[in-house]
């Protein structure tokens, strides 16, 4: 055999070889599967706890303001009416005895009696309080994907819930942002 020949029998060779390894990706590639199909979508929440003022208004009842602290007008008023009423009884010195003896007594009974309504006498006002409390409330996350490639499954994670049955593959992995719209039939 010539050198043309060899030369010519191996590159013939090669590219019957080079033929069909295209005619075999190309097999290949046309068996594969042409997109990922969604088979479940899960929203995926997360637990917050987040603080929340509460304010209401209370009425608060206090004492009120003593203003005559000593009780000098019931002790006043208490004599005066028990001196009054002692003067009616008896007559002569008995009678200025019984006149003393109703102030003495109308004096202690007027100051217990202001005493009791002071300690009675209240006011009132309305106040807001607040409390601040943790309240949990649910955060979207993201969505769990589901999908399948052909008969291979897998699953992933994405931040928008998918809108497509059918979405694009690159590199054996979903492209969730070029779906595949079908088209209407004839």
């Amino acid at each position: 055999m010539n050198k043309s020949m060899i030369a010519g029998s191996l590159i013939g060779a090669a590219a019957v070889t080079a033929g069909g390894v295209s005619a075999v990706n190309y097999y290949q590639e046309a068996q594969a599967p042409q997109y990922a199909e969604i088979v479940a979508v899960t929203a995926q929440h997360k637990t917050v706890q987040e603080p929340q003022q509460y304010c209401e208004d209370v009425v608060i009842t206090e004492q009120a303001e003593v203003k005559d602290e000593n009780r000098v007008t019931g002790t006043i008023a208490g004599a005066l009416i028990g001196g009054i009423l002692g003067n009616q009884v008896g007559g002569g010195s008995g009678q200025k005895l019984a006149t003393v003896a109703g102030a003495a007594a109308g004096a202690y009974a007027g100051n217990k009696v202001q005493e009791n309504v002071q300690q009675n006498n209240t006011t009132t006002r309305t106040e807001q309080q607040c409390t601040t409390r943790l309240e949990s409330r649910k955060i979207l996350t993201g969505y769990e994907v589901q999908y399948r490639i052909g008969e291979e499954a897998g699953s992933t994670i994405v931040e928008s819930k998918p809108t497509a049955q059918r979405y694009e593959i690159e590199g054996d992995q979903p492209q969730f942002n070029k779906p595949i719209t079908e088209k209407p039939s004839v």
